[in-house]
């Protein structure tokens, strides 16, 4: 999906490297592949206040990537929902190239954001985690949007992926984590290019995957390696909230979050674990956990 950093900056700082790249139909450009099979995974639309005037919002772009994780629970970071002007709406997109319709959107609603969000995606309700942010051992990046689920049903077709068990990741490492399959996938942009003005991340709104492999376990952090020799690919800007997937006993779980990497997104993904008692604890109001 992107070559490494899925971005630990506020959702609006990431709206705003998203506003400056170029548009591109990949999300990483080496070891990484689109993913329409991966119908769980959607990017998060944020509409908002630009001018100052929140009852009206005159800006919609996609901003972070997120998974379903039942039926009308999309999981995706509490950076991605965080530190928005007052009116902010969210809508979850399932969408495989959610900017193509974004681009599509804004010639048939030219200026009305809210009827261009509504046509690329679901309203719904953001529910962030109340201790965030916090300390850097846990800051707590973690956030669900509520959804209808019957409007969500009429839209798109998805099996909702499947969580961890409490601390499975744990029982695992490092030797079993170290066999183990990694995809990284979501909507985010390029690793870092050098041009005229210094570095850009060109492309996302599509739906990407790539595979990583283990680096390191913390407390609360996943650490995935996204070095291109090793063949691995990774995540950048955009992909914040995005799934991490690992297959453990033979089944695809959704083992982490992607959060934060390197600043150029070529070295290492830091993804939120799912089956510490902190993220179980928040996520069990929405969905049941196994």
């Amino acid at each position: 999906m992107t070559a490494v950093r899925a971005t630990a900056v506020t959702a609006a700082a990431c709206a705003a490297v998203l506003a400056a790249a170029l548009p591109s139909s990949a999300i990483n450009s080496y070891n990484a592949s689109p993913a329409p099979e991966r119908t769980e995974v959607g990017a998060l639309v944020a509409a908002w206040d630009d001018d100052g005037d929140p009852a009206t919002p005159d800006r919609v772009d996609w901003v972070c990537s997120g998974t379903m994780v039942d039926t009308d629970t999309f999981l995706t970071a509490a950076h991605c929902t965080s530190d928005w002007p007052a009116g902010v709406r969210f809508y979850v997109s399932l969408d495989q190239d959610v900017q193509a319709g974004l681009d599509a959107a804004a010639k048939k609603y030219p200026g009305d954001p809210a009827a261009q969000a509504d046509a690329v995606g679901v309203a719904g309700t953001a529910r962030t985690h109340p201790d965030y942010p916090g300390p850097a051992s846990d800051p707590h990046d973690i956030a669900v949007i509520e959804l209808p689920a019957a409007r969500v049903a009429a839209r798109w077709s998805f099996t909702p992926a499947a969580l961890p068990t409490a601390n499975q990741l744990g029982a695992l490492a490092p030797q079993g984590l170290n066999s183990t399959d990694w995809v990284v996938a979501g909507y985010g942009t390029q690793e870092a290019v050098n041009g005229p003005g210094g570095h850009t991340h060109p492309g996302g709104g599509v739906r990407m995957k790539a595979p990583l492999s283990f680096n390191a376990l913390n407390p609360a952090w996943v650490r995935l390696a996204m070095t291109r020799p090793q063949g691995n690919g990774g995540a950048c800007y955009g992909d914040s909230g995005g799934p991490d997937f690992a297959v453990l006993d033979g089944r695809r779980v959704l083992a982490a979050t992607t959060i934060t990497g390197d600043t150029p997104c070529y070295a290492t993904n830091v993804a939120y674990r799912l089956d510490t008692p902190g993220a179980r604890t928040f996520l069990s109001p929405y969905v049941d956990l196994p």
